[in-house]
């Protein structure tokens, strides 16, 4: 078989790329069919203005670094009814927000309320200037599921109506080559998520990336840490559910983070940080700290306030949820943006 081709067979059975692919994508998918991932489950996005707050920081950072050009381009891949960007533009000042070309790159339709300014694309845009943010992007590329057999890695198969699963054919050699560098199975059952197409998915964004910074914020685990089992899981109204793939249902992976930084720096980007959101976030000044207790004495209502950002604060910074998240951030033409170079931890 021809190295990236995909192995599918007679009948019910597909490959589990194939069947991600056309039930997250496919006519009346998941995404295409316009669902809205905050109906489903909870992103940073959705947890906190203070999430918005940091990427505006970032934002900032990048601008001042590339010496504040005429055009600054805002690139949300993967933005879901575009929350994140939509805020982002209506909380920059005047001077930036004259400067920002916004876009949101998505599958599904483009919403009707959405600000005339932000550009609505089914692809990012090519010679990038600025800051691409990938948001919980990576998980949802669709990917094949190995398992070594006897004779080496082979394909695992999916009957998309119900989620039933058997061996098919041998993985690709390029595959197999990811396999052996980055998950290698090393007895017969073993099973691994194949990252490749996220890695050529995230070398494709730094290859758009003219000069500034790409983020990318997502479930992740790296060599050290693969998990035994995979993390192909669903989620539907709020719930882990079965990764069936007949629509029903979001079907997310954690993502092979470190092998997608790697090829990034093949594609060339020139600085990288592999770091968790719960670092990234407080390097960009989410602390999580509560207010004092004084201050519910002199103003009752402010200490509600502050209490319930501190709360939020701690949702998105905590190293068994949110916080536990991969940052990888490359940059292209540019040092790392400065609060990310220098990195901060909460105390």
């Amino acid at each position: 078989m021809a190295d990236g081709v995909l192995d599918s067979v007679v009948g019910m059975w597909m490959t589990w790329r194939a069947a991600m692919r056309e039930a997250l994508y496919g006519d009346g998918g998941f995404y295409t069919r316009g669902e809205r991932p905050a109906d489903h489950f909870r992103t940073s996005v959705h947890a906190s203005r203070r999430y918005g707050e940091a990427v505006l920081t970032l934002v900032c950072a990048v601008d001042a670094v590339l010496g504040k050009p005429g055009r600054l381009d805002i690139v949300d891949v993967g933005s879901g009814q575009a929350e994140l960007i939509t805020w982002v533009l209506g909380s920059a000042g005047p001077e930036l927000a004259a400067r920002l070309r916004p876009y949101a790159v998505e599958l599904a339709p483009r919403p009707a309320s959405l600000p005339t300014q932000i550009r609505w694309r089914q692809i990012a845009p090519n010679g990038i200037v600025g800051l691409i943010l990938a948001n919980e992007w990576l998980d949802n590329i669709p990917l094949d599921v190995a398992e070594l057999a006897p004779d080496g890695p082979r394909l695992v198969l999916v009957d998309p109506a119900t989620g039933a699963e058997r061996l098919g054919g041998r993985v690709t050699p390029g595959d197999e080559a990811w396999l052996a560098r980055w998950w290698p199975l090393r007895e017969v059952g073993d099973r691994a998520e194949v990252g490749r197409p996220r890695c050529a998915a995230w070398a494709a964004l730094i290859r758009q990336l003219a000069r500034g910074t790409a983020v990318a914020a997502d479930y992740a685990h790296v060599a050290t840490g693969r998990p035994d089992a995979g993390t192909l899981t669903g989620y539907r109204d709020g719930r882990l559910v079965p990764a069936v793939p007949d629509g029903s249902c979001d079907l997310t992976a954690h993502v092979s983070l470190d092998a997608c930084a790697a090829a990034g720096a093949s594609a060339g980007a020139t600085g990288t940080l592999l770091t968790t959101q719960r670092s990234a976030l407080a390097a960009l000044g989410v602390s999580g700290k509560r207010p004092p207790p004084e201050l519910a004495r002199r103003d009752p209502r402010r200490y509600v306030a502050e209490l319930c950002l501190a709360a939020e604060e701690a949702e998105l910074l905590d190293p068994a949820g949110l916080g536990g998240f991969g940052w990888l951030v490359q940059t292209a033409g540019m040092p790392l943006p400065g609060p990310l170079a220098q990195g901060s931890d909460p105390d």
